[in-house]
């Protein structure tokens, strides 16, 4: 496997590393859409959300949290903050770890979501939401 997350892991690649413990690893990300951008990757390797170990994905949130807040009450100017993760090619996964962004953010930052959200009416939303309560079945 050639996993760039997992070199950076493992110690073989560089990152500026903001968090480690037994199952986490938080590092700056080195194509930031805002300064402070980072990523929470779970140590052990899941290629995406249907690979990912539960506890992991509870333990990468959790992590997310954290240092959010502490981005919120540190010296670095933060506003809010967005978390993102992209699972699959198509919603924009280029690293296939899975990996949550951690992204601060102020007012005139420049970032955003650049989709146009729709209305759909309730018929349409009600059978949407049956279809996905039956693949969770």
């Amino acid at each position: 496997m050639n996993c760039i997350f997992c070199s950076i892991i493992a110690g073989e690649a560089e990152a500026s590393v903001v968090y480690d413990d037994a199952n986490v690893l938080a590092f700056m990300d080195i194509r930031p859409f805002t300064s402070g951008h980072l990523l929470v990757v779970p140590k052990r390797h899941a290629s995406g959300l249907s690979t990912l170990d539960s506890d992991d994905g509870a333990r990468i949130f959790s992590v997310a949290q954290k240092i959010a807040a502490a981005m919120r009450t540190g010296p670095l100017p933060v506003d809010g903050v967005n978390l993102h993760l992209s699972d699959g090619a198509v919603a924009g996964q280029e690293v296939f770890h899975v990996h949550l962004h951690v992204i601060p953010r102020n007012r005139g930052d420049g970032f955003g979501l650049g989709a146009l959200p729709r209305t759909p009416n309730r018929a349409v939303l009600d059978s949407t939401a049956a279809v996905i309560r039956g693949a969770l079945n």
